[in-house]
């Protein structure tokens, strides 16, 4: 189904300007569509099909668009904020034009793999708390973790409001007076990977956020990067979710 707009109204959504700076850009003859210079700002192009070019440059168009972050620390999961550095402001400008949002929450000393998109719709899955989304995280605990916790993890933990998690999955990797861990929950309670292990008489030191829902962190991006998704990606976390 063909979906048809004028040309103006497109590139203005896309933030290349007002409308009447893009009836300038095209006067100027700097606007192709499928390789014709077009003056007529009303001409009406199906933006999902058409190759649209600005100074030959074409300009990428999606409805949806889905990107992975490496959170760093000190970076909160938000659009906006007066205070703190957020998610968005780390994007480079290709991506804020389409007006992405986190499709959930790291703390702000949390590290590692968070969303980005404008598909509200798998945020909302994302999200929902019927889903049970696996989330595995890497952490750096201060404390000997061994058998006896994966255990406690793997029945639940009982949190300080009462709240009960789901059985988790807890696997050591080095065990000693600061030991290192993967750990995997089903929901995403406040603080809840620091509130599991303060139960268990252990303090959370480090926390990166390595997977969620089969989406994984592309170890080749630096803390503060990002990428868009590929088509497999996105498959594999509609799935998931």
């Amino acid at each position: 189904m063909s979906n048809l707009q004028r040309l103006d109204k497109v590139l203005s959504n896309l933030e290349f300007g007002s409308r009447k700076e893009i009836r300038l850009l095209m006067k100027q003859e700097r606007v192709k569509v499928n390789d014709t210079t077009v003056k007529d700002p009303g001409i009406q192009v199906d933006p999902e099909t058409s190759i649209i070019k600005i100074d030959d440059r074409e300009i990428m168009y999606k409805k949806y668009i889905y990107i992975m972050m490496n959170k760093p620390d000190g970076v909160i999961s938000a659009t906006f904020d007066k205070r703190h550095k957020t998610v968005v402001n780390l994007l480079p400008g290709e991506f804020k034009r389409f007006d992405v949002f986190p499709a959930g929450r790291l703390d702000i000393d949390t590290e590692g793999l968070i969303l980005l998109t404008n598909d509200g719709q798998l945020a909302h899955e994302i999200l929902s708390p019927k889903k049970h989304i696996p989330k595995t995280y890497f952490a750096r605990v201060r404390g000997l973790v061994d058998s006896s916790d994966i255990e406690k993890f793997s029945g639940g933990i009982t949190l300080d409001d009462g709240y009960r998690t789901f059985p988790a999955q807890l696997e050591v990797l080095n065990s000693s007076e600061v030991s290192e861990v993967k750990l995997t929950i089903y929901e995403g309670k406040f603080h809840q990977v620091k509130r599991m292990f303060q139960v268990v008489e252990k303090e959370v030191i480090y926390l990166k956020r390595i997977s969620m829902g089969g989406l994984i962190l592309d170890n080749s991006l630096a803390l503060g990067e990002c990428r868009e998704l590929t088509k497999a990606e996105v498959r594999e976390i509609k799935v998931k979710c």
